[in-house]
């Protein structure tokens, strides 16, 4: 257990140290980086962090900071995800594996370790203080998609994770089939991506299905987008809210290197 008063603010130094010290390093000479082909990362700010897992949330703003260094096929893709206040909520650290990239069809295959964390209230020599606890995961992805057009594919993604700590699911299973519309013009350069997805959620010995949604705004060759996520129960026996939103302000920077021999 860690005491959040000394910590949070340190995890959240952290991550940005670690963002801006990775975009930094791999903007320096193409001779420094001859093994990577590209470097990327999305900043987001949210008003109501929702997991890769569109049932949980954590029911306050949140900031989540996704990178991707890597070389055509192979790439290393870190997940934090804090709560405003600067509270850990998660850290992810995905390895994912392009298998297939073929013109129409796609498959990714990934991993990672992952860290979750939650506050409860411990009493301590008659003092009740906030502590955060820390639970374990390791989890495994599989994503086939199939391009009908340049702008409209479908797929499926299966997720499994396994949680090694008391308090967490042993077993997860999270499928879904989802469509993705990108790139959808609009007047001034302005373009809006949608993806919808029905989903299978089975935790343990509990089950639910859902359908979850995202409508992104942007601007070509402009580095902030917004968007806003929902997602409503259809049946479960999980414990969730029924419906869930957010809405979010994106910042996104990238660069490719060429590969060199």
């Amino acid at each position: 257990m860690i005491n959040p008063y000394n910590m949070q603010k340190n995890y959240f130094l952290l991550a940005l140290i670690f963002l801006f010290f990775i975009q930094y390093t791999f903007a320096q000479k193409a001779d420094s980086t001859k093994n990577i082909t590209h470097f990327s990362g999305v900043v987001t700010v949210t008003n109501n962090g929702i997991s890769l897992v569109p049932t949980f949330s954590l029911g306050k703003p949140a900031a989540i900071f996704n990178l991707s260094v890597g070389k055509r096929r192979l790439s290393f893709e870190p997940d934090m995800r804090f709560a405003l206040e600067g509270k850990p909520w998660s850290f992810l650290f995905w390895w994912r594996y392009k298998l297939v990239q073929s013109n129409k069809f796609r498959v990714t295959l990934g991993a990672h370790p992952a860290l979750n964390f939650k506050t409860h209230a411990v009493v301590l020599n008659n003092i009740s203080k906030d502590m955060i606890i820390t639970r374990r995961y390791l989890a495994a992805e599989l994503s086939p998609n199939y391009l009908l057009t340049k702008k409209i594919s479908i797929g499926m993604y299966y997720l499994y994770s396994r949680g090694f700590d008391y308090g967490s699911p042993t077993h997860t299973h999270f499928l879904t089939i989802n469509s993705n519309f990108s790139n959808i013009k609009l007047p001034g350069q302005f373009f809006i991506k949608f993806i919808p997805q029905l989903y299978y959620l089975k935790q343990d010995q509990l089950d639910g299905y859902y359908c979850t949604a995202s409508i992104s705004l942007a601007k070509k060759n402009f580095p902030l987008a917004i968007s806003t996520i929902f997602n409503k129960t259809i049946r479960t026996d999980i414990v969730s809210k029924n419906f869930v939103w957010n809405l979010n302000l994106i910042y996104s920077f990238s660069k490719s290197y060429a590969q060199q021999k």
